[in-house]
């Protein structure tokens, strides 16, 4: 499940799919909260949403785009909020959490790290084979964050496994690993 945070409006978006194989949409949608009311409240509907999604797709994990530095403070603040709200339901469930940064959700999803809203929009369009773009983008944006995060994991997961089989070869079922010689270089 992906979240895009924000107090006005949080965008959710649950997918399915392995990497390496057509993804599909199960579901998104936006929280959305009044502007001028008491940020308790505000929070606390956030909250009652990403619980009720929790319970109802039961996803394997989730996806939080980490905040970064704006201008305007005030937006930070509701942003972070927002996303803490949704890491403590996650964390509450056993959820395993990933925070992801625009940069990193864009060029997963567009190859482009400095894509535009567009073009991100897009993208999930294509790649979720939906006939409509999800709107408004906070919808889109919370499906590029889990698309990126179930493609990143899987790369994650394979690669711990190789490490773990490089490390530990006779467990693997593999033959020994050849030594490694001193100041031969980095190793990947």
């Amino acid at each position: 499940m992906g979240v895009d945070p924000g107090l006005t409006r949080c965008g959710l978006g649950v997918i399915e799919g392995e990497p390496g194989r057509a993804l599909r949409l199960v579901a998104t949608g936006v929280v959305r909260t009044e502007a001028g009311a008491e940020i308790g409240a505000r929070l606390l509907a956030v909250e009652e949403q990403i619980e009720s999604w929790l319970t109802d797709y039961r996803p394997d994990a989730v996806a939080v785009e980490r905040v970064f530095s704006q201008h305007n403070v005030r937006t930070v603040m509701g942003t972070a909020q927002a996303g803490a709200v949704a890491i403590v339901c996650s964390a509450r469930r056993g959820l395993p959490v990933a925070l992801h940064t625009p940069s990193e959700v864009k060029a997963a999803v567009t190859g482009n790290g400095r894509a535009g809203k567009a073009q991100v929009t897009e993208m999930v369009t294509r790649l979720l084979a939906m006939a409509d773009p999800p709107r408004p983008a906070d919808a889109a944006d919370a499906l590029a964050l889990a698309i990126c995060h179930l493609w990143r994991s899987g790369a994650h997961r394979r690669l711990a496994a190789a490490a773990a089989a490089a490390a530990y070869p006779r467990a693997a079922g593999g033959p020994p690993a050849a030594p490694r010689r001193a100041g031969s270089g980095v190793m990947t």
